[in-house]
């Protein structure tokens, strides 16, 4: 739960602090002044990325922006609200492997964590959260061919001990994969027919929905997004202040973090169109079934 209240108050902050900055027509230099920090600090901060912000840096922000008494309530209880989820001293587990997790990558698995529903589509390749050892390990090869086995272990570690999330009954996981996912060999017959299984297995969850788009159904909104995951937040623990979704594009050469309402309703705007040519779960489960019947021949 703090790791939770941390993310989610350090965003919301980081959202309120670029508001007031931008409604007085401030830089990043003059706030960091008046806070006595760098601009990188403060963008850090805008961002809702974890860096240190006092009750005196605060007021101090406040008393610039001319905050009304609401306002510097609302900043305070933010700020006190971070630091009593640091107090706790109980980061995400993932932070035991940050030799193994791009900095990208670790801001989204603290997103992932905070977050109450998961709406993941994926164009080519499964997500992470229901892969089985050996289908990350035949990526993970792929994606570093010259690595030491141990390091790839290390991967694998991490990836599975993630998965826990599966059973956490408070996380709605709703995922839709183009047929694509399921037919590409990834790791050879034996890999996939133990990877359909696994999917099938995950179905049974009361949490975790999964669907498909078969070939002769797509949806066109679908494979011109590309794969991308939309994550929705509970209120704030403290404050119960609610937080806007973010939609995460995970890209070869970079992550994306959507949060303009523009942009996080596009996105929804292609998961209607996906979610409506999918087959509902029970066709799903034949059809995965069926194709690891033929990895099984």
């Amino acid at each position: 739960m703090s790791e939770i209240g941390s993310t989610l108050a350090r965003r919301a902050l980081g959202r309120e602090l670029r508001r007031m900055r931008t409604a007085k027509g401030l830089t990043l230099a003059e706030v960091g002044r008046a806070a006595e920090t760098s601009p990188q600090s403060i963008s850090r901060t805008e961002d809702g990325l974890s860096t240190r912000v006092t009750r005196l840096q605060m007021n101090a922000l406040c008393d610039l922006f001319g905050a009304t008494d609401a306002e510097r309530r609302m900043m305070l209880g933010l700020v006190d609200e971070i630091r009593k989820a640091h107090k706790s001293k109980q980061g995400g587990w993932w932070r035991g492997y940050a030799d193994e997790i791009h900095y990208d990558f670790d801001h989204y698995l603290a997103l992932e964590d905070a977050a109450k529903r998961l709406i993941t589509w994926k164009v080519t390749t499964l997500q992470g959260l229901l892969q089985t050892p050996s289908y990350r390990r035949a990526l993970a090869w792929a994606e570093s061919p010259t690595a030491p086995p141990e390091q790839i272990e290390k991967r694998i570690e991490w990836a599975t001990r993630r998965q826990s999330l599966l059973e956490n009954k408070r996380l709605e996981i709703d995922v839709i994969l183009s047929e694509a996912v399921i037919r590409n060999q990834i790791g050879g017959a034996a890999v996939m027919h133990e990877q359909l299984q696994h999917l099938v297995n995950v179905m049974a969850l009361p949490n975790v929905s999964i669907r498909v788009v078969t070939f002769d159904k797509p949806s066109h909104l679908g494979l011109l997004s590309g794969s991308f995951v939309l994550l929705e937040f509970p209120p704030l623990p403290q404050s119960k202040m609610m937080e806007p979704p973010v939609v995460y594009v995970e890209e070869y050469a970079g992550d994306l973090f959507l949060e303009r309402e523009a942009d996080v309703q596009r996105y929804r705007n292609a998961l209607q169109d996906i979610s409506r040519v999918a087959l509902d779960q029970s066709k799903t489960r034949r059809l995965i079934l069926d194709v690891a019947k033929e990895y099984a021949a």
